[in-house]
């Protein structure tokens, strides 16, 4: 079954798709062909525990219950930034959109109905 993922990284964020049955290296191998980091250089962290490149993504927990379209698993990412060391995992939170101006907030049915008896 199909698991849809969105891996995050600092500010950056890559939706995907992918079996149940596709190995955390596989995965690694698809952010490979988007951000060009080798999967060696790469760590992937499911709720800031790392995932095992032999493991399946079902085995840690994404299936198509916990992985929707609508509701994707989030995965985490981090590059390795020396040859012992890898950057600490970190996602930025999202932003939050302004407020509604008070022309596109909706308006009682009442006040509406007023209106266009007015007319």
């Amino acid at each position: 079954m199909d698991v849809f993922l969105m891996i995050r990284r600092q500010k950056t964020t890559i939706f995907t798709d992918a079996k149940e049955s596709t190995t955390v290296y596989e995965l690694k191998r698809i952010v490979e062909g988007i951000l060009k980091r080798a999967p060696e250089d790469q760590r992937l962290y499911k709720d800031e525990q790392l995932l095992e490149d032999s493991k399946s993504l079902g085995d840690c927990g994404f299936t198509n219950q916990t992985a929707r379209p609508q509701a994707p698993g989030t995965v985490g990412l981090a590059f390795r930034i020396t040859d012992e060391m890898f950057e600490a995992l970190q996602m930025e939170s999202f932003s939050s959109p302004p407020e509604l101006p008070d022309v596109m907030k909706p308006q009682d049915s009442s006040s509406t109905a007023s209106e266009q008896t007015v007319q």
